[in-house]
């Protein structure tokens, strides 16, 4: 379609198409808007998970028995403190993953098929991109979805934001820019997260299409997203724990002039503290209640993704390449 309209143009120009291109608006719009919805259902059951990461005396428990807690010494609204911040950061965090995931798609295949191999390189590269972007986002948002809170751990200081962009300046103006980006190193190893997910989800859906031979069922796109999430997600764990107290900010790792080492130093240590702690299960502390909603939530937001993306182009009459299945 594009070189029939466009005869004259050059590869490079073709493939500037592709970056730029409807179908991976179509797909950055739906990814963001499914998962801002499946976030919002699911959000108490994040508030559980984020509090047994960050609290270390707060005794390990099932989520149901969390939230109970957190309700009755907080009050009612307490599981969905920080939701604007933190849909916001997803938001913004989903639409900068789908766009770059399909337009990398679209400029390497070139309607050739795709394998698990690519999926898992581009999803890789997708990450990176959207953690460099993103991450100051979720710093802010981790921050202010904990004010507020009772922790068991009285060595937690209370911080005093009043807004996303109250938090952002006074992350700047205490601790400095570089504040803004804590916690990305383990994020760039939790790129795996998603592009696990990604490979996982695409690969099945490839082998399940080619099965029926039709759009796939509403509960097969649930069960396949949900599958992959909870693959990727037990997986990549640990490091989710230590980037949530990196992000948070009040871990006490020894200080190091280098940036870069000083990341690495942080999640060895924190990684060594816990098993000293609690042994290696206390590397997945809470992965119960992350479990129950990041699977939830994944599964929902890839059937809501599936549904805009798919309707949007019917709608306009826009033939979705199948280069990915």
């Amino acid at each position: 379609m594009k070189i029939a309209l466009f005869p004259r143009m050059g590869s490079k120009d073709l493939k500037l198409l592709d970056v730029f291109s409807y179908e991976s608006l179509v797909h950055a719009v739906a990814g963001a808007m499914g998962s801002v919805t499946a976030m919002t259902v699911f959000f108490p059951l994040d508030t559980a998970r984020l509090r047994l990461q960050v609290d270390d005396k707060r005794k390990t428990k099932s989520s149901p028995a969390i939230l109970s807690e957190i309700i009755k010494e907080e009050g009612l609204l307490a599981p969905y403190r920080g939701w604007f911040p933190v849909i916001c950061s997803l938001c913004c965090s989903n639409f900068v993953y789908f766009y770059c995931f399909h337009s990398l798609k679209a400029t390497w295949l070139q309607g050739q098929r795709t394998t698990p191999g690519r999926d898992l390189i581009i999803g890789i590269a997708a990450g990176v991109v959207n953690v460099l972007v993103t991450t100051p986002l979720w710093v802010v948002n981790t921050r202010l979805k904990l004010q507020g809170a009772k922790f068991r751990n009285e060595d937690i200081q209370p911080t005093h934001y009043k807004g996303i962009t109250d938090a952002f300046v006074q992350i700047m103006q205490q601790e400095g820019v570089g504040a803004l980006w804590n916690g990305t190193f383990p994020s760039l190893l939790l790129v795996l997260n998603p592009a696990v997910q990604f490979m996982i989800y695409e690969g099945l859906k490839r082998q399940l299409i080619r099965g029926v031979h039709r759009e796939l069922s509403s509960v097969e796109v649930f069960l396949i997203g949900a599958i992959a999430k909870a693959i990727a997600t037990t997986i990549t764990y640990p490091l989710q724990t230590v980037q949530s107290v990196l992000r948070f900010g009040q871990h006490g790792q020894p200080a190091d002039q280098s940036r870069l080492r000083n990341s690495l130093r942080s999640v060895m240590y924190l990684l060594t503290n816990r098993v000293r702690k609690w042994g290696v299960l206390g590397l997945f502390k809470g992965l119960e209640a992350k479990l129950l909603q990041t699977v939830l939530t994944a599964a929902l937001m890839f059937l809501l993704y599936e549904k805009i993306a798919n309707t949007t182009f019917r709608v306009m009459g826009v033939k979705r390449t199948m280069a990915s299945h």
